[in-house]
């Protein structure tokens, strides 16, 4: 764990010249403000004022100052950034000016959520996998829906066109104190995935947000553009953000089944926040994206499969979320879902070991479904007891007129 004298002395060693402050909207978009290193101890003890009304989802022009107050555990050298007066990130918890958290911070949010486990003696670990396509850009600048090559799952060079850009994000996540574990190209033309190594559902949440902040930067970079919307190309496969949770209780016993039905009960209300945008409508169904609430251990057509694995420990994999949702604000979800499966001492429905993209409607139709457009899906979550129970009532009202 750093402390803050560890942190004004890297600001000596690095030679820093700017610090950014990172925090995100209720959408899990990044914003941040950069403060030079004399400012620092300031920021540490008092924090740095922000105007939250022109924050999407924060607060009125009435009430807004907002203060900024520097997670030094997260402090990281930007790399891409000139060695020659550096950069580095910390995240930040948002207060309010009287130093009480701010209930629409859904970094806040989802520390609540791993407090609230850690009251039942229960530990989540997550492991997300984010697919996200790479696009040329026109001789202006800007992005086209050109991608960097039309080659297929795991193809290798000189079909795949992504092979160094990936390799330069991965010695960019090692710099920033992730660990990549894999990486490889998809099914999309263009499309790629990089996994990291999981972790505790805080520092998860940050370095999914760190992961796709340095996707986008070194895209950039080479010029070219990132994308992890859910459908960036229409007769194409969407991107998913598959996320995987182990539990873990105190007392050695495995609870994942309860934890795993949990979710699956409540996965219609979640939906909302896992697939927050109109087109994650689009992908769900088609392609290996789920369309029913199922499990089956390995099945690549369930909304929940448990892969095999070489380690004792057993993994849900939840396939229906994409890369355009929030993570803080999904894995808080995710983490209150799975509890109430484990205080409900739930048992979940038993497992389909079939293929539902092919399946006979004398199946489906007996399966209750994912919602089929943001609307039904934020209907769902404006009715549901339980969301209104962890999620304020203006983030929610957002998510539905997105």
């Amino acid at each position: 764990m750093k402390t803050n004298e560890d942190v004004m002395e890297l600001m000596e060693e690095e030679n820093v010249k700017f610090i950014r402050l990172a925090f995100f909207d209720v959408f899990g978009n990044q914003k941040n403000i950069a403060i030079m290193p004399g400012e620092l101890p300031r920021a540490l003890k008092y924090g740095i004022s922000i105007d939250a009304s022109a924050i999407h989802g924060f607060s009125t022009e009435e009430k807004s100052d907002l203060f900024l107050k520097p997670d030094v555990s997260t402090v990281s050298i930007v790399p891409w950034r000139p060695v020659d007066g550096r950069v580095v990130r910390m995240f930040c918890d948002i207060c309010y000016p009287d130093g009480r958290p701010y209930e629409k911070d859904t970094r806040y949010m989802l520390k609540q959520a791993v407090k609230a486990a850690a009251e039942k003696k229960v530990s989540v670990n997550f492991g997300p996998e984010l697919e996200f396509y790479v696009f040329r850009k026109d001789e202006n600048g800007n992005r086209t829906t050109e991608p960097i090559d039309h080659a297929g799952y795991m193809d290798c060079e000189p079909m795949d066109r992504g092979d160094n850009i990936r390799r330069e994000i991965c010695f960019t996540l090692i710099d920033m104190g992730i660990t990549p574990e894999a990486s490889h190209h998809e099914q999309g033309p263009g499309q790629n995935e990089i996994d990291f190594r999981y972790s505790d559902a805080m520092t998860t949440a940050d370095n999914t947000s760190t992961f796709k902040w340095a996707v986008r930067s070194i895209c950039e970079s080479n010029g070219l553009s990132a994308d992890f919307s859910p459908k960036p190309l229409k007769d194409a496969p969407g991107n998913g953000m598959h996320i995987n949770m182990s539990v873990e209780c105190e007392d050695g016993v495995d609870r994942s089944p309860a934890f795993m039905a949990g979710i699956m009960k409540y996965i219609r209300d979640i939906t909302l926040f896992l697939d927050p945008r109109e087109e994650s409508y689009s992908r769900l169904g088609r392609q290996k994206a789920p369309e029913y609430v199922s499990w089956s251990e390995q099945n690549r057509s369930q909304l929940i499969r448990i892969p095999a694995s070489e380690e004792e420990r057993r993994r849900i994999e939840l396939r229906s979320p994409d890369p355009s949702c929030n993570p803080y604000l999904a894995y808080t979800l995710l983490i209150y879902a799975g509890l109430s499966g484990i205080e409900e001492n739930l048992e979940p429905a038993p497992s389909l070991d079939m293929n539902l993209f092919t399946a006979d409607a004398a199946v489906t139709d007996g399966l209750a479904r994912l919602p089929e457009t943001l609307q039904a899906a934020a209907a769902v979550a404006e009715r549901s007891e339980f969301v209104r129970k962890y999620v304020p009532e203006d983030i929610i009202r957002l998510y539905g007129k997105r």
